[in-house]
């Protein structure tokens, strides 16, 4: 009884919940759809959830890979995108915009011919993206350069370069405020901008993040949440106050996050493969963590079906999307 007493205090006292020990993973496995392309790493991916498609960058391949949702099938790959790492759809233009870091540029892809018809300058080692609606900007994070590109989306040119001071992680947009969002990782810091001046409005502390780097805001809950790779936490902070609002430990090198509205599952893959699955209803709590497969650093959710895709770079010698649901939901 007193041991089971002290587990229960360490678990309160380091913020790890009881339920995260299930050793029963809550999703079912779909399917195992083989991706085009050869065995090489995989990073972002992005859904435009009225076209069905899913855009995979396939870093290793230098391809965007497009995939049917409704027929769970590759539709093609957009070649020609040195070293991509992020991609974001941006389903009110009709575009995708893809960060080419090895030629530091950003690739504007049209959605109707899925071809490229557009390369804009994207600062040193551009990474994560985010758009904000009402100025027709894409915000992308220079991560090498320390700053963040501003980019015009009518005219297709860098209009603005913000000087932050630090390596960049993730950058996204705050619906609820209007405001982009920037993850400054060796400063450790949250950093604020005005869209409408391309200017930075404030600088949020993160006590107990060590290399902020993956960043989603849920802009209903006002909530950030922060993935700390060095120091493998996540952080949820209230976006009211900005203050730290609740703090987990999760698996080595938290990257890349993912949220499910409806259901309030907030996932967190890591670059071993093991993912972290969360329930932000009434509170945060761990209800499971455990590997999904080598590499699965990449998750993306389809908020109409709650399929949970996992682009993974090698599964018996080949590159697969594996697609999840939970258990208790009708297939």
């Amino acid at each position: 009884m007193i041991m089971m007493l002290r587990i229960a205090l360490l678990a309160i006292l380091f913020a790890i919940p009881l339920a995260s020990q299930s050793a029963e993973i809550p999703l079912a496995r779909l399917a195992e759809i083989p991706l085009s392309g050869n065995t090489t790493r995989l990073d972002y991916a992005s859904i435009d959830p009225g076209t069905r498609e899913l855009f995979i960058a396939h870093l290793g391949d230098s391809a965007v890979i497009v995939y049917d949702m409704d027929h769970d099938k590759v539709m093609t790959d957009i070649p020609g995108i040195d070293h991509v790492h992020g991609v974001l759809a941006v389903p009110s233009l009709g575009r995708v915009y893809a960060s080419a870091t090895a030629t530091n540029e950003i690739v504007v892809i049209d959605e109707k011919s899925l071809k490229i018809i557009a390369r804009i300058p994207g600062g040193f080692y551009p990474d994560g993206m985010a758009y904000a609606p009402r100025q027709h900007k894409l915000y992308v994070s220079d991560e090498h350069g320390k700053t963040e590109t501003v980019i015009d989306t009518r005219l297709n040119r860098r209009i603005a370069t913000i000087l932050l001071g630090s390596e960049v992680g993730n950058t996204q947009y705050d619906s609820s405020s209007g405001h982009i969002f920037v993850n400054a990782q060796t400063s450790g810091k949250l950093i604020e901008i005005d869209p409408e001046a391309d200017r930075i409005i404030a600088i949020h502390a993160l006590q107990g993040c060590v290399e902020p780097h993956g960043l989603l805001i849920d802009a209903r809950d006002r909530l950030a949440f922060v993935a700390c790779q060095d120091n493998s936490r996540l952080l949820a902070l209230d976006m009211k106050s900005m203050e730290i609002a609740w703090s987990s430990p999760v698996d080595k090198e938290p990257d890349v996050l993912a949220f499910d509205p409806g259901l309030h599952r907030l996932y967190v893959a890591g670059e071993e493969g093991v993912v972290s699955i969360f329930d932000s209803s009434g509170g945060m709590q761990k209800i499971w963590e455990g590997f999904i497969g080598d590499n699965a650093h990449v998750v993306a959710i389809d908020p109409a079906t709650h399929a949970v895709y996992f682009p993974l770079k090698n599964v018996l010698g080949r590159p697969v999307l594996r697609i999840m649901k939970e258990n208790n939901l009708d297939r």
